[in-house]
């Protein structure tokens, strides 16, 4: 627990911060709806519920507020540039963005429940105040027409009346059923299975901000006006209603206010609030979409590309004014395969090449036709549109004493362009490079998955007995899936200098890494270093990774500490 203190007190810091600015706006705006005099009239007829609409109408806002800016991924990029000088907890910040969006997307959805349920009880009890008699508070005030509390103007006036016939109901209808289909299309299940579902019904978040831009606008929630309370004060005047008087059209002068005179009170509308709190954010995200808009639409030349084993895809391509960090990822469109559907893939190459790459893996409808139509040879080459590229956790890996990379099957790829850089800094015997050790676990169900990877790591082979450094880098690759002719012929090229797998020096190992060993041998090997931990790869080894990391930190910050970094898209 304390390890995870030392690890995490700026995530803590952050979450404890918006958590407490949501229960203060809550509890404020609860209080004064609840306690407000300019309210206690509006209360008569609503009860509590008035108070629990308003006070989850103000989280809604301040949520809405901040669930764009984790998608700003220009933004983000800035920011990690920005903050490359800072602490790194602060920085590690920027790499919980989905699961932020995440949090705020789920915080919308409850308050928006509470919010919904606060008005269905206000509008049945709008409707029965309606329908009372004169003779009863709720009555009187129902009856009031000029400036009125109550939205029902008859018994006519039901309460479907009220919630598809005005802007306030409308909208909050169209808005509840947008934020239904996206969180609903956003389980894990769907964005894997059926990511189109996922990507478009997504889009409705343009139909929600619209809707919560207008929702306001009817100001169907009213309070006394100023003037109002000065001629009818609550306490005095709510148990008289035979002695109240309807307001002559002359003015009356404060010194002339009889307090044994009750006049009929009015009541006006708050001024919408919803579009301060959101508008800014969403000018912002329009800024981002344009500028993303724009760079998508520069031309990308396809300069080249390879079909490897297990169905992967390379493509080389090049584009004016591309500049790339190790580990960073791209946005590709394939207008031929889907006109609207952007997919994010790591960059494979080095920033020292004059190309830009990605290996693309077969995982669903979209690979699937994208990579039909790049082996079709009777086609010519696809244009393809690239927007990027965006920064990830890995671009820190130089910036740790030691380095720890896991790959789970094409979760490799952004280790590509970090091995191939380290490669390009050997050659040129770059003194910048303060990573003194690499560890490398790759984690693979077919043998045919090492192939085109095992080129680039037997080029790093030898590159590193020439530059004297074959000690910086310690790869082992895993298989988890085999047959008995993979495990004989391993078996008969047991003695054998090379890999029977990959023709690597290092042996394949069979199995899953027992991760346990795995740390304490780097903590037994550097005692007094930083280590970081990257990983490509499902949330089940990201788990089983971030817990090692917490076991084997030392609660001393002058020995070994692991910081765990995931790839998040």
């Amino acid at each position: 627990m304390g390890n995870w203190i030392v690890n995490h007190w700026f995530s803590a810091v952050v979450l404890f911060a918006w958590l407490g600015l949501n229960i203060f706006l809550f509890t404020y705006y609860f209080l004064i709806y609840e306690r407000g005099e300019s309210f206690a009239y509006t209360r008569v007829i609503l009860g509590s519920a008035l108070a629990w609409a308003r006070g989850s109408a103000a989280c809604l806002n301040f949520n809405c507020l901040l669930i764009l800016l984790p998608v700003c991924r220009n933004l983000l990029s800035f920011l990690r540039g920005t903050f490359s000088c800072c602490r790194r907890s602060v920085r590690k910040q920027l790499d919980h963005n989905i699961a932020f969006h995440k949090l705020l997307g789920y915080t919308i959805a409850l308050m928006t429940a509470i919010h919904t349920i606060a008005h269905l009880f206000n509008i049945e009890r709008f409707y029965d105040a309606a329908i009372a008699k004169n003779t009863t508070l709720e009555g009187m005030l129902s009856s009031i027409d000029d400036d009125w509390v109550n939205p029902v103007r008859s018994e006519k006036q039901n309460q479907l009346y009220l919630c598809f016939t005005t802007i306030a109901g409308v909208t909050g209808v169209i808005i509840t059923l947008a934020l239904i289909l996206m969180i609903t299309s956003s389980m894990e299940f769907i964005r894997r299975c059926y990511f189109e579902v996922f990507w478009y019904t997504h889009h409705l978040f343009v139909i929600f901000f619209a809707g919560l831009l207008i929702h306001g606008v009817g100001r169907i929630v009213r309070g006394q006006t100023p003037d109002s309370m000065k001629h009818n004060k609550f306490d005095f005047c709510h148990d008289k209603l035979g002695t109240w008087k309807v307001k002559n059209g002359g003015s009356r002068d404060d010194d002339d206010d009889d307090d044994e005179e009750c006049l009929m009170p009015s009541f006006q509308g708050n001024e919408p609030m919803t579009w301060k709190w959101i508008l800014a954010p969403i000018i912002l995200y329009i800024f981002e979409r344009l500028l993303r808009f724009y760079r998508s639409q520069q031309k990308v030349v396809i300069i080249k590309t390879v079909s490897h084993p297990s169905k992967v895809l390379e493509i080389q391509m090049k584009k004016r004014g591309f500049r790339m960090e190790v580990g960073q990822y791209i946005f590709i469109n394939c207008p031929l395969t889907s006109a609207l559907e952007w997919h994010p893939f790591t960059l494979t190459s080095a920033p020292e090449e004059d190309f830009f790459s990605v290996h693309i893996r077969s995982a669903g409808d979209w690979t699937d036709r994208l990579i039909q139509v790049f082996n079709d040879q009777d086609q010519k080459t696809p244009c393809l549109k690239v927007d990027g590229p965006f920064g990830t956790a890995s671009e820190d890996v130089f910036k740790y004493d030691v380095s720890m990379l896991v790959g789970a099957g094409i979760g490799i790829t952004p280790f590509a362009s970090i091995l191939k850089s380290i490669w390009y800094k050997f050659q040129h015997e770059d003194e910048r490079l303060k990573t003194k050790k690499i560890y490398l676990y790759w984690i693979c169900r077919e043998t045919g998955a090492f192939a085109w990877f095992a080129d680039l790591l037997h080029s790093l082979e030898q590159e590193m007995m020439c530059s004297g450094k074959d000690g910086f880098l310690n790869y082992r690759l895993f298989l988890t899936s085999w047959d008995s002719s993979i495990a004989g012929h391993a078996i008969i090229n047991f003695d054998v200098e090379t890999d029977a797998v990959t023709g690597l020096k290092q042996k394949t190992c069979y199995g899953r890494p027992i991760w346990e060993n795995e740390f304490s041998n780097v903590a037994d090997a550097h005692p007094r270093s930083t280590v970081g931990v990257f990983l490509c790869g499902p949330q089940a080894l990201g788990k089983s990774l971030q817990q090692c990391c917490h076991q084997y930190s030392s609660m001393d910050p002058r020995k070994v500490q692991f910081y765990f970094n995931k790839e998040n898209f």
